[in-house]
């Protein structure tokens, strides 16, 4: 009995081990609790607001260690609205983000960084109209834990704010730059399930 007892602590040691410690959180982002919007000036008199209604995509979340995580997002380019059909369909055409030819703007992150307890950047590569360049995204981490909403059966779900700034023109869309803004101020609200 004390040698099996002895080996089965062994054991038991061997199998703890050998896992990972602290691993990473596999998440999916909730396409129906996430929005990405950008915001650029209107001819020098206000700021119009715009949203994209499809954002999906993939976060892998290391809470021990955030410089291991990695995001992946997918955004529609037809899912653009800025609340006026007219001018939706201008924002699709090739003046602007080319939703036929680009059906999809993504963001790959190369590199995170912590930068306070909740907060950090993400440094990543964003391919918009057929163009990748590297963007960094000022993110904060709001909460993790199960969630509460019915259908959702208190799986864990965490959520995330980020923002940047680009200049449009950087990635070829350079229609009426004299007129509306080259620079674009960019921000996503993120909630993504545990796999």
């Amino acid at each position: 009995m004390k040698f099996k007892t002895i080996f089965g602590a062994l054991a038991a040691a061997t199998i703890l081990t050998t896992l990972p410690a602290g691993a990473a959180d596999k998440l999916t982002i909730d396409p129906d609790h996430a929005s990405a919007h950008f915001r650029v000036m209107h001819i020098g008199y206000s700021r119009l607001q715009v949203r994209f209604n499809d954002v999906r995509g993939n976060i892998v979340f290391d809470q021990a260690d955030i410089t291991k995580s990695s995001v992946s997002v997918v955004i529609k380019t037809a899912s653009v609205d800025s609340n006026h059909k007219k001018r939706n369909e201008h924002l699709r055409s090739p003046d602007f983000f080319n939703a036929k030819e680009f059906p999809e703007m993504k963001f790959v992150s190369t590199r995170i960084e912590k930068t306070g307890a909740k907060t950090g950047k993400i440094h990543g590569n964003l391919t918009l109209l057929g163009v990748t360049k590297p963007v960094t995204l000022d993110v904060t981490f709001n909460r993790m834990g199960p969630n509460p909403l019915p259908g959702y059966n208190k799986i864990p779900t965490a959520g995330f704010s980020a923002s940047t700034k680009i200049m449009r023109s950087n990635w070829g869309m350079k229609y009426a730059l004299k007129g509306i803004g080259d620079q674009v101020e960019i921000w996503l609200e993120v909630e993504a399930q545990k796999k």
